[in-house]
């Protein structure tokens, strides 16, 4: 199981039954592959889809059915397509459950970077800023650290999405929940310690407890 798949199983567990939830492009997507049967629920998109489901099979594919980033998905039952105004209403007014980004960086005050890199050419900022604004719980997916090291620091040195903190950050070796406090190590992953959490992150983390090990869908 590679850091990707155990990263988008946890988050699956997050997400409760008939609710509204937003998916991010890349890693987020993934976590309707992995959501429990039982677990009735609506994913939205903000190019105007509400209802998405996980990837077609190959040769299944519907060019006109994309989520926001352009890859193929699949329509569930009761799915609707609604324009790009009423998307953005429902984002905006605060009627999306949860959201699931990705990361460049999230810091000790639990603010997310995830939109640019100085110097790359970026398309903009797409939804990412009314999603960490307006949705109930933005949890961020993404893996631990990357090429340029520590992705979870003491303050962010990319530029901010939005002036938020993020309800949980789920990574391939951990669990962490931002807090009033400052960030708390609340899971692991199997096999995984204290200290190897602490090597790969620049951020203080606060550990209140043995934490528990990290489930997965």
């Amino acid at each position: 199981m590679d850091a990707k798949e155990i990263i988008a199983r946890r988050v699956a567990l997050e997400i409760k039954p008939d609710t509204l939830v937003n998916l991010g492009i890349g890693l987020p997507s993934m976590v309707a592959n992995y959501l429990p049967p039982h677990v009735n629920v609506f994913f939205q998109a903000e190019n105007g889809v509400i209802g998405l489901g996980a990837r077609p099979p190959e040769g299944m594919e519907d060019e006109d059915l994309t989520d926001a980033g352009g890859g193929f998905v699949t329509a569930v039952p009761g799915a609707a397509s609604i324009d790009s105004a009423m998307s953005f209403g429902l984002i905006r007014g605060g009627h999306l459950d949860m959201t699931v980004l990705g990361g460049l960086q999230v810091d000790e005050r639990g603010y997310l970077a995830n939109w640019t890199v100085p110097g790359k050419m970026v398309p903009g900022m797409g939804g990412a800023m009314d999603l960490v604004a307006g949705a109930r719980r933005v949890i961020v997916a993404m893996v631990h650290s990357g090429k340029g090291g520590a992705k979870i620091v003491p303050k962010c040195t990319l530029p901010l999405t939005a002036v938020r903190r993020v309800s949980l950050v789920v990574t391939e070796l951990a669990v962490i929940e931002p807090t009033e406090a400052g960030l708390v190590l609340r899971e692991l992953a199997d096999g995984v310690s204290v200290d190897d959490v602490r090597a790969q992150t620049e951020a203080h983390l606060i550990v209140e407890a043995t934490p528990a090990v990290m489930p997965l869908a």
